[in-house]
């Protein structure tokens, strides 16, 4: 069976960014670390609650943008506040609307369960409320996205 699994080029961090990784989702694993001729890390293989992920460390050509973006779906707010605050740690960025910068400059977003469900009410006063909450909101709070849907 054909799975697609990203493909992550760091500049020299790749190893650095897969622990990262894996002690802040419990449910990971690291598969294999290569080295080149010099015995420096060159890929790294792991996986992060289900997905796998390939690291290379290939140089600073290329940098992350938010083109493309880690989906973080989380149950409540104590994971969302859980992963916003491990992947901002030492030197990550808030942005806006549930994303963030981690420090090594891949994107995630962020997203309480409960958002989709308020947004994707039939009542359209309701999930636009919702919606322009959101949208003032750095890490999402579910307590104030459920104020706008109930329009307090």
């Amino acid at each position: 069976m054909t799975k697609i699994t990203p493909f992550l080029w760091f500049d020299t961090q790749a190893e650095e960014a897969m622990n990262f990784y894996i002690s802040i989702f419990k449910n990971s694993k690291i598969y294999n670390i290569s080295r080149d001729p010099n015995g420096k890390v060159f890929t790294v293989a792991f996986e992060l609650e289900g997905q796998d992920y390939i690291g290379l460390n290939a140089g600073p050509a290329f940098k992350f943008n938010e083109a493309i973006s880690m989906f973080v779906n989380c149950e409540d707010q104590a994971e969302v506040d859980y992963f916003w605050n491990a992947l901002i740690a030492d030197g990550g960025e808030e942005s806006m609307c549930g994303w963030l910068k981690d420090k090594y400059g891949l994107s995630w977003q962020i997203v309480p369960k409960q958002l989709g469900e308020l947004m994707n009410d039939p009542d359209r006063e309701k999930s636009g409320r919702v919606m322009d909450a959101m949208l003032n909101m750095k890490k999402i709070i579910v307590a104030d996205l459920q104020k706008a849907y109930d329009g307090e």
